[in-house]
């Protein structure tokens, strides 16, 4: 009878450690990816401030500092899985925000150009009459 009982008690124990080994095993790389995502998005939002996304693009930028404040608050939580989704997120939505100020900066150079021209052929059209 003790046999059986012992034999119950390390099985257990067995199933236990497997279970805390796993939980360690899945959570470690998502710990460890975590700061460098931050960092990633951190710098990817710095990139979007200085490209010009509060002119071009305010609410892409606002998304991706929200993101990127969040992400910060759910890894000091360790609630890692959601830290680096939403690194992730921030990371994209600093993307967007690039793209969009200099699609911006582009329009923008673009009627300069088309202005500018105006100007000459009207200059033009002035001299030769």
């Amino acid at each position: 009878m003790k046999e059986i009982s012992r034999h119950k008690w390390y099985r257990t124990m067995g199933a236990i450690a497997f279970a805390a080994l796993f939980t360690a095993a899945c959570a470690g790389p998502e710990k460890k990816e975590v700061g460098p995502q931050l960092a990633v998005a951190r710098t990817a939002v710095a990139d979007a401030v200085s490209a010009g996304a509060p002119e071009f693009a305010p609410m892409e930028l606002r998304d991706a500092q929200e993101n990127l404040d969040a992400a910060g608050k759910a890894a000091m939580a360790k609630d890692y899985k959601k830290a680096k989704w939403l690194g992730e997120k921030a990371q994209m939505n600093a993307q967007l925000a690039i793209a969009r100020a200099r699609s911006g900066k582009a329009k923008q150079a673009e009627e300069a150009v088309k202005e500018s021209h105006r100007a000459l052929q009207d200059e033009m059209n002035r001299t030769a009459e």
